[in-house]
């Protein structure tokens, strides 16, 4: 529910993993195959030389190099700062309002609910289930609306569907509280030891 660029990530994991097939197959070519290894030392001794006639022709006035040093100096700077905008646009899309909604009856004015209200709420109400070990509720921004995501730790040996049940109970009587339906991830998740057992579903 969060707002990680989950599309641009598989695109760039998946560019990275095809870079990488493409070296790591070349490197085995050249090692198991003495034709690749000669064209690729008459390549290499090439591409040195033309680079070394690059840098000569491209040389600054006074001796202080070639400017494409300093080219490459700022397109590092650019992917440093392209890859600071990427990591910060991980995560994120938590709110702390889960119901904004302007009322003009009385004394005209906008009613806003704290999403914490509800997370305190559902918790609280969660621990007095015995079956459930432990509770966590997040309020997330999707799509311009709020919605709340529940993740639930059943006890060993617990029923999941009861537990199911009874928070999809828990989150109608808020509805009826609040006057407001608000969408819900319902997450039931196993201990650490059996991670890969886990239910998820949407109201």
């Amino acid at each position: 529910m969060n707002a990680t660029p989950r599309a641009l990530n598989r695109f760039l994991l998946g560019l990275l993993g095809l870079v990488l097939m493409c070296i790591g197959a070349g490197l085995v070519l050249i090692s198991a195959w003495p034709a690749a290894a000669r064209a690729w030392h008459g390549f290499a001794a090439d591409a040195g030389q033309t680079i070394a006639a690059t840098l000569s022709a491209t040389a600054l006035p006074g001796g202080g190099g070639s400017w494409i040093w300093v080219a490459l100096a700022v397109l590092s700077f650019l992917g440093i700062v392209l890859m600071a905008v990427w990591m910060a646009g991980q995560g994120g899309g938590r709110t702390g309002t889960l119901l904004s909604e302007y009322d003009d009856d009385g004394a005209p004015g906008r009613v806003a609910i704290s999403g914490t209200v509800a997370e305190q709420a559902l918790r609280s109400a969660l621990s007095e289930n015995p079956d459930v070990a432990a509770s966590a509720v997040s309020t997330y921004s999707v799509k311009g609306r709020s919605a709340l995501r529940v993740r639930i730790t059943p006890r060993q040996g617990a029923a999941p569907h009861l537990i199911a049940a009874d928070a999809t109970a828990l989150v109608e009587t808020l509805d009826t509280v609040l006057g407001h339906q608000t969408p819900v991830l319902l997450s039931l998740e196993a201990g650490r030891r059996l991670r890969f057992n886990r239910e998820d579903r949407v109201r």
